[in-house]
């Protein structure tokens, strides 16, 4: 069995309440961090971990902190980015319906060392059942010192409180969830200036993902060095992985980076292998925004290698041959399934998602969601592939926010890899007897 690091006491019978948390260790980090420790100390630590942020993006969490500006006198802020709207993520809701402690004790922690005193867990629409389970969490975290004035009576204090989104992709961008948090309209900041110069109400913010602020608490019980001896190179710790598609277990799984791809797709302590016996087709391995890869380019570098789970093995190859670990949604797809279908779902998510901010992704998610449809249903032509595949290299690195190249890059590994499948629906449509769709199988 791989190590669980997040998930260790995922099991234990009542985990979610605080006295079965506390009696696991829950909130020694806390302990160790305000009795202990500076806020020097602990970003020093998350930088020897390595950890990555979960979100995403991968950037070195401990260097994100050290960015945070600490002008005299003026307030600094910790924001959860718990909106997790990318499709084929759900591990995040997973992480705060069974253990909201995890994520409160690290929200705790994490703002000691950032010098914050307000913090806010930024939740999704439509996750407004867990916002219930994250207020209880918060409550009972309050009665016992834990957050409030003088914690532990090292003077530090720390208030935290949970808003509700109202369900926008757009809003999982750090700049447009903090426009969304003071109350405006969603719409990505022009960087820079960045949060961590001038982030929520124009003070200094740092905003992570709830799997990000999570591993704070084994990297501060344990130690930097610890955690970074889990997992491989650059890719340290643990990373929670939202498997779903055509597998026979689908769920949430915590790996060790640098499991190949074939043991995680195959093997009975993960996915299971394919469901029904069927073959391996392709593969989305971090949410819908990375780029697809077929099924010999998910279990193989294009040297041969074996692909492993971490950030740099899938990202071998660039976009020509490899994909992105991201946010660890891990979408499997069989030999029934439609590439262009699939490909036709994404494009219409990322056309009603668009802010509408930025003409190319405003005009060209449109223009793709249609030719698509045209495509699919027997009426496109060889020129409307190409045109698709122009439309998205005009969208990609031209907007203020990622959602614009989230929205190209499905598009430009899909026609990379799968253009003859493209082609078959332009040239022999009347052979198209049913659209198949990926969604209608197992999912979580």
């Amino acid at each position: 069995m791989g190590r669980k690091i997040l998930l260790k006491h995922i099991d234990e019978p009542g985990i979610q309440g605080y006295d079965t948390y506390r009696r696991t260790g829950g909130y020694a980090s806390v302990e160790k961090a305000v009795k202990t420790m500076t806020p020097e100390a602990i970003v020093e630590e998350v930088k020897k971990s390595g950890l990555r942020g979960r979100g995403g993006a991968g950037f070195p969490t401990g260097m994100k902190w050290s960015f945070l500006a600490k002008p005299e006198g003026v307030s600094r802020y910790l924001v959860c980015n718990a909106d997790e709207s990318e499709p084929g993520t759900f591990k995040d809701r997973y992480l705060m319906e069974k253990i909201p402690h995890l994520l409160i004790e690290g929200m705790i922690t994490s703002s000691f060392a950032l010098g914050a005193h307000t913090s806010y867990i930024y939740i999704r629409g439509e996750y407004f059942y867990i916002v219930n389970i994250l207020e209880k969490a918060i409550e009972e975290a309050y009665a016992n010192g834990w957050l409030g004035k003088n914690i532990l009576g090292s003077g530090y204090d720390l208030d935290l409180y949970v808003h509700v989104g109202a369900g926008a992709y757009i809003c999982g961008e750090e700049t447009a969830l903090l426009e969304s948090l003071e109350g405006k309209r969603g719409n990505p900041r022009i960087k820079p200036p960045f949060p961590a110069i001038k982030g929520l109400w124009e003070c200094p913010t740092v905003v992570n993902n709830v799997e990000t602020i999570a591993a704070v608490v084994p990297i501060v019980n344990d130690g930097g060095d610890a955690y970074a001896a889990v997992g491989i190179g650059r890719s340290t710790g643990t990373k929670l992985i939202s498997a779903s598609g055509h597998i026979n277990k689908p769920g949430v799984y915590e790996i060790e980076m640098g499991i190949t791809v074939e043991d995680f797709i195959y093997s009975d302590e993960y996915c299971g292998g394919i469901l029904n016996g069927k073959k391996l087709k392709a593969v989305v391995a971090g949410g819908s925004s990375v780029p697809i890869l077929p099924a010999d380019l998910i279990l193989k570098t294009a040297n041969g290698e074996n692909r492993l789970m971490s950030y740099e093995s899938l990202s071998d190859g660039g976009f020509a041959t490899g994909t992105m670990l991201g946010s660890g949604g891990f979408i499997v797809m069989d030999e029934t399934t439609s590439i262009v279908q699939n490909l036709h779902t994404f494009a219409r998510f990322y056309h009603h998602e668009s802010c509408g901010q930025c003409s190319p992704c405003r005009e060209g998610t449109a223009w793709m969601e249609k030719i698509l449809h045209k495509v699919l249903h027997g009426h496109g032509t060889l020129a409307d592939v190409d045109l698709l595949w122009e439309i998205q290299s005009k969208i990609e690195g031209n907007t203020i926010c990622p959602l614009g190249d989230a929205a190209a890059w499905p598009v430009a590994s899909a026609i990379r890899h799968f253009r003859l499948e493209f082609e078959e629906y332009v040239k022999n449509p009347a052979s198209i007897k049913e659209v198949k769709h990926y969604y209608n199988t197992q999912l979580v």
